[in-house]
């Protein structure tokens, strides 16, 4: 069971572009299907279609499918993100 930060915490890494779904696995243990199924419980309904539409078919959300093997790309302008206001609560 997770609790409400660890639950924001997953939203945002599922919303984030550059974050797979095996980071959220390996920090986490939830699968992509376990992701899926709390995204759809914890967001409104048209904020999840939003999320599915988004990240189906995106090659950044699996491992596998990432053209670059280490480092990760971050803007210097980009902000610290804590307790995101996508969730229901």
């Amino acid at each position: 069971m997770l609790s409400d930060i660890e639950i924001d915490r997953v939203i945002e890494m599922a919303w984030e572009d550059r974050t797979p779904f095996e980071a959220i696995k390996f920090q986490f243990n939830l699968t992509e299907k376990d992701v899926i199924d709390l995204m759809r419980r914890e967001m409104k309904p048209s904020s999840f279609k939003m999320w599915r539409k988004r990240v189906q078919g995106r090659a950044t959300k699996h491992q596998k499918l990432r053209v670059f093997e280490k480092g990760r790309f971050k803007c210097s302008r980009q902000k610290q993100i804590t307790h995101n206001s996508i969730s229901k609560r």
